[in-house]
């Protein structure tokens, strides 16, 4: 309950503590070796993200080192490539990336893609430059539309800020939910469930309370404490406001708690229900709707991701934290994570009927 998500927390949030990913390492074919396709290795290599590691002679020599996972990507410049576009004949460079990992495939290309823009422009640049041509129609011919790029909320591209904000509240409500059915499915495993439903006065409500109470503090404590840790002292962006990160912790905690006890109350096993709720919490890393987004997905898939806690605790998170929106725009996800809690309700006379007469089955 304690070291388990402590751990996770600082293992993501150490993990991406660069924002993103730095000095990749990418491989030349230069099969030109001109002072121009030269000056493209150095301007590649200079990127934040890539960094040249080594030359091949070859394609298919640079396309063995991607296999072997020695490089990300290459850059393939082929012999006349200089001649060719000092003669405006439009000459063919390739550029080749990995996209087993999506991050650094994305961000090669990105910085691959640049080098092959930047390279041709420097040569339209002098040949137009020797017809004198003034530096604004140069800047004109060369680039006719400037874009002028606004990354709202996270302007750095902080994989950190995009990545620690799903994971660790994920896992962390997969502890609860499997620790709260854990917690429940060991009275009956033990024989000690007839003994705890006499000793709450034959209430299941008073039992669940004095079983839960403690475990909510602790958790309750452990969530504020990533949230103090990753918006106080990482300073990870959160316009809405103290309020809604309090309330979302709230939330964060009590819905998976309501969810596992619904689980064990549906199914009164411990081996199904820690295994149906280990499915559940799993699944919702896809459903959360930050990798993928919802509104991408399938109508049955749009549907149940409702179905999802964390879903519903991304979406308040990305609403009214993130984005500062006010709580109102997020209040159906709220109504969800409440209802989440209040499952349990339903299943309580079957849970008590559970505790007093099942027999354990390993």
């Amino acid at each position: 309950m304690v070291v388990f998500p402590m751990l996770t927390m600082i293992f993501f949030t150490s993990l991406m503590h660069e924002g993103q990913p730095q000095d990749m390492p990418v491989g030349i074919v230069d099969l030109d070796n001109t002072s121009t396709s030269r000056k493209l290795t150095r301007n590649l290599d200079a990127f934040q993200t890539s960094r040249v590691v080594a030359r091949y002679t070859s394609v298919s020599e640079a396309r063995t080192a991607i296999q072997r996972n020695e490089i990300y990507a290459f850059l393939y410049i082929p012999k006349g490539t200089t001649d060719k576009m000092l003669a405006s004949r439009q000459p063919k460079i390739s550029f080749y990336y990995s996209l087993t990992s999506l991050t650094s495939g994305a961000l090669l290309f990105r910085d691959l893609k640049t080098i092959s823009t930047l390279g041709g422009a420097a040569v339209g640049q002098a040949t137009m430059t020797a017809r004198g041509y003034t530096p604004e129609q140069i800047r004109t011919f060369l680039q006719p539309i400037t874009i002028d790029l606004h990354q709202i909320s996270n302007p750095w591209t902080n994989y950190n800020i995009y990545l620690s904000t799903m994971l660790v509240p994920g896992v962390i409500m997969l502890f609860i939910m499997l620790i709260t059915v854990y917690s429940i499915g060991t009275e009956l495993k033990f024989g000690r469930s007839r003994r705890w439903i006499q000793t709450a006065g034959s209430n299941i409500a008073v039992a669940l309370a004095g079983k839960m109470l403690p475990q909510t503090l602790i958790f309750l404590s452990i969530t504020y404490g990533y949230m103090y840790y990753v918006f106080g002292i990482l300073d990870f962006p959160h316009p809405g406001g103290t309020s809604n990160i309090l309330l979302l912790g709230l939330l964060s905690v009590l819905a998976p708690q309501g969810f596992g006890l619904f689980i064990f109350g549906l199914m009164p096993s411990l081996r199904l229900s820690m295994s149906t709720c280990s499915l559940w919490a799993v699944l919702s890393f896809s459903m959360a709707g930050s990798a993928f987004p919802i509104m991408a997905m399938d109508a049955p898939l749009q549907s149940l991701s409702w179905l999802f806690p964390m879903h519903h605790y991304f979406m308040i998170y990305q609403i009214t934290i993130f984005n500062a929106f006010p709580l109102a725009d997020a209040w159906l996800h709220a109504v969800a994570l409440i209802a989440f809690a209040m499952l349990p309700v339903t299943v309580l006379e079957k849970l008590k009927n559970a505790m007093i007469n099942y027999v354990y089955i390993p």
